[in-house]
């Protein structure tokens, strides 16, 4: 079995002719910072969020079974969860695109429960959690934001077990075109053009649908007049259309 090769990075400190790497500067920080915080709260937060880390593309963020120190926010870039079966066969749990989180699946062990692995060039801001913890208590909303990531992660497990339990290939598929959509439009993006990073494959493993049956899926959309694919950019051209796959 060949794993992504894991590969450590030099991590650069904050300063303050690096104003681009401050949350106060940060295009992504309405999407990572809980409402409310006053301009205090931000640069008291700064000094926490003090360092980032740059990740390769098929390089590993951490590991499974790695002690859990930091969060991270996803500044540029995506990433995937996977888990290794004993058999060695890899399981895609999720993709992380950037203003989202990585890291709370260790929260509860101490230990990371699986592999996060840069889908492309990605860049993460360090959040060590012992002193976003601290600062929890001078900071109540901060604490409210952990809680709410967490939520959000609860969520979207619950709904990727309706989508294997009870969704046909094209609901699956369309629901995760939807949801991805609706990802990038919260966070500033283009709700109907945008690149896959994923491939087939890895879409298919997600789904729990071989990758032949994904490219079919796809290529019945198209003809649909639903989407619109060039490579790796996909168009939505019919989100209705889309939509009704599920209703």
């Amino acid at each position: 079995m060949n794993l992504p090769v894991r590969q450590i990075h030099h991590l650069h400190p904050v300063s303050d002719t690096a104003a681009a790497l401050r949350c106060t500067s940060c295009l992504l920080s309405a999407f990572c910072l809980p409402e409310g915080l006053t301009r205090e709260d931000i640069e008291k937060l700064d000094t926490v969020v003090s360092v980032r880390r740059t990740v390769r593309r098929g390089h590993a963020l951490y590991r499974a079974d790695d002690a859990f120190e930091n969060i991270y926010a996803v500044r540029a870039g995506s990433f995937k969860s996977l888990l290794f079966n004993p058999d060695g066969r890899e399981q895609v749990m999720g993709f992380q695109i950037a203003g989202e989180l990585l890291g709370l699946d260790g929260l509860s062990t101490q230990q990371h429960a699986c592999d996060a692995i840069a889908l492309e060039d990605s860049q993460v801001c360090v959040i060590p959690f012992h002193r976003l913890e601290a600062l929890s208590h001078e900071i109540p909303s901060i604490q409210h934001m952990v809680h709410q990531f967490l939520g959000e992660e609860i969520a979207r497990e619950r709904r990727l077990l309706m989508v294997l339990g009870n969704m046909r290939a094209e609901e699956r598929l369309a629901s995760f075109i939807l949801d991805l959509s609706e990802r990038l439009t919260e966070r500033g993006y283009s709700a109907k053009e945008f690149h896959l990073r994923v491939t087939r494959e890895e879409i298919g493993n997600y789904l729990g649908l071989k990758m032949e049956t994904v490219s079919r899926i796809f290529s019945r959309f198209q003809d649909a007049g639903f989407i619109e694919l060039q490579q790796k950019l996909i168009r939505i051209v019919d989100i209705d259309g889309l939509r009704s796959v599920l209703a």
